[in-house]
C-alpha cells in the first residue's frame, strides 16, 4: 500500500525523486465553502495528496492540475470556482484557488551496470533532481536501498531492453563485462533520441571499440556520438568517487547545454490577478438590506 502523505510531505518526496506536480493552494473563500483560504493539495499524474475539501470542486481542480502536466505546462493558473449548481455542490459559496504547476525534472539517465563506480555516482546523482534508471542482469549487486529518484531495472536481455529505456535520457555505459558493453554500443549508437551516451573505459578500450564499430559499418558520425573515455579530463583521480566526481561533472555541464532557455515572462500576470479578483468580487454573495 502507498504511503498516505500529507502535502509537505509529498512535495519533498516529488522534488526529492524529480516527478513532476501540481500544488493547488485555496487562496479566497465566500460564503460556506468545504475548506478555508490557505488548504492545499498535491496532484501527481497518478496520485493526490491531501485535499482541499472533496466533492465536484476537487474533481475539477484536480482534472484541471493534470491537463497542465499532460501538456508539460509548468506554468502558474489562478481559477475561481463557484460553489453553485454547474459544481453540483449546495454550499453556495466560491473558492479561489492557484495551481503552482512544477517540472520535477527532465534530466533523465540510464546507468548500465552496478558496480563500484554506479555505485558511487548514484550517491551523487542520487540528490540531484534527475530521473534515474538503473539497470543490471544481477539483483545480488543492487544496495538493499537506493536514491528515490531511481528505478532498479533488474532484467536478463540490457540490450534488448535499452532503445526504449535510453528514449530521451543520457546514457552511461558501466558494467563488469567488455562484450556487453560493446553489444550496447551497437544498439544505441544508430538511436536517434539519445540525448549523450558515455563509456567507462582507457583510451585503449576507446580505440578498439571505434575500431570494431567501423568494421561493422558504423559510420564517423555514428561514433563520434560515443564519449569514451567518460568524464571530466580536468578531474583527476581513479577511485570510484573520484571518478564519479568526473562523470557528474560532465553531465550536469551536458544538461545545462541541452536545456532550454527561459522566456522573458514567467509566473502570472498582474492582469491575471486583476482579473480573478473581479472575477471573485462579481460572484460574491450581494448583501441583502431590509
Amino acid at each position: 500500500m502507498r504511503e498516505r502523505l500529507n502535502w509537505v510531505e509529498a512535495v519533498a518526496d516529488c522534488e526529492r525523486s524529480g516527478q513532476p506536480y501540481v500544488l493547488v493552494t485555496v487562496l479566497g473563500v465566500t460564503g460556506s465553502v468545504p475548506r478555508e483560504p490557505a488548504s492545499k493539495m498535491v496532484v501527481t499524474r497518478e496520485h493526490t495528496y491531501d485535499t482541499i475539501g472533496g466533492g465536484h470542486l476537487e474533481y475539477r481542480v484536480i482534472a484541471r492540475a493534470r491537463e497542465r502536466l499532460a501538456e508539460q505546462d509548468y506554468t502558474y493558473e489562478l481559477a475561481h470556482f463557484p460553489l453553485g449548481a454547474s459544481l453540483g455542490q449546495c454550499c453556495g459559496g466560491s473558492v479561489a484557488v492557484l495551481l503552482e504547476a512544477q517540472p520535477g525534472s527532465d534530466a533523465r539517465l540510464v546507468v548500465f551496470g552496478a558496480g563500484h563506480v554506479s555505485k558511487a555516482l548514484l550517491t551523487i546523482m542520487g540528490e540531484l533532481p534527475w530521473q534515474i534508471i538503473w539497470v543490471d542482469s544481477r539483483p545480488e549487486c543492487f544496495p538493499a536501498q537506493v536514491p528515490a529518484n531511481t528505478t532498479v531495472h533488474c532484467t536478463d536481455d540490457p540490450v534488448g531492453d535499452a532503445p526504449a529505456l535510453c528514449r530521451n535520457a543520457h546514457v552511461l555505459i558501466l558494467t563488469h563485462n567488455h562484450a556487453l558493453d560493446f553489444e550496447l554500443c551497437q544498439a544505441l549508437l544508430k538511436q536517434q533520441d539519445i540525448l549523450s551516451l558515455g563509456l567507462i573505459g582507457s583510451q585503449t578500450k576507446a580505440d578498439r571499440f571505434r575500431q570494431r564499430l567501423e568494421h561493422r559499418g558504423y559510420t564517423d558520425t555514428d561514433i563520434a556520438q560515443l564519449r569514451c573515455p567518460v568524464g571530466r579530463l580536468d578531474v583527476p583521480g581513479k577511485r570510484p568517487m573520484e571518478v564519479a566526481v568526473s562523470m557528474s561533472a560532465e553531465l550536469l555541464a551536458l544538461a545545462a547545454n541541452s536545456a532550454s532557455s527561459k522566456p522573458l515572462r514567467r509566473g502570472l500576470s498582474w492582469s491575471a490577478l486583476k482579473d480573478l479578483t473581479r472575477e471573485t468580487v462579481e460572484a460574491s454573495p450581494k448583501p441583502v438590506h431590509k
